[in-house]
């Protein structure tokens, strides 16, 4: 259906629309941790918009808080090598 979203003060309508997803995709990741940032090498070529790729990367990190990630600051994600270094907020 249709609805309303209110963001900054401004109303956007938006309209929901089924779709299909993907199956899931398990892949290994190559870690090197230094205080606040961590660097991720080997990265696998996924078909899936680079912007999707920064955000299951900082999920991924965000959801691991026990085994050392944490809320993240940010995400530099560069598709032609398959790295990208994540930085957390607070080192750790």
């Amino acid at each position: 259906g249709k609805h309303t979203v209110k963001l900054d003060n401004k109303a956007a309508d938006v309209r929901v629309k089924p779709f299909t997803l993907d199956m899931g995709i398990k892949f290994e990741l190559h870690v090197t941790i230094s205080g606040k940032k961590i660097n991720v090498s080997e990265i696998p070529e996924l078909s899936i918009p680079e912007d999707w790729m920064r955000d299951k990367l900082e999920l991924n990190f965000y959801k691991s808080e026990q085994g050392g990630g944490g809320a993240v600051e940010n995400v530099n994600y560069d598709k032609q090598s398959r790295t990208a270094v994540i930085t957390f907020l607070r080192p750790g």
